[in-house]
């Protein structure tokens, strides 16, 4: 097994639900602008999501039980904008809704 798979595995699963993400906008006929945000030291926010002038903040985790939590740089910059945390089992709904 490719030592470099967990990391790697990570990396693609945010990759997939980015493009199905903004795969839907298209069809659904909305488009949105599309940001991750990250400090000097390496605080981030994978996903930043405005549509019609509403940001949102998501962050993906493959491992359900993985922590995620929002950057205080992050929250003190941007007090008001909602963050979500995508994992396998609520994959749908971040898709879908």
């Amino acid at each position: 097994m490719d030592k470099r798979f967990p990391e790697d595995k990570g990396a693609l699963w945010e990759n997939f639900i980015i493009s199905e993400r903004i795969k839907r906008g298209f069809i659904e006929g909305y488009y949105g602008q599309y940001w991750f945000w990250r400090t000097a030291s390496r605080a981030e926010v994978d996903l930043l999501e405005e549509i019609d002038g509403g940001l949102s903040a998501y962050e993906f985790k493959y491992n359900p039980m993985a922590k995620a939590r929002l950057s205080p740089a992050f929250k003190n910059a941007y007090p008001d904008t909602p963050f979500q945390v995508v994992a396998p089992a609520n994959l749908d709904d971040f898709l879908l809704d």
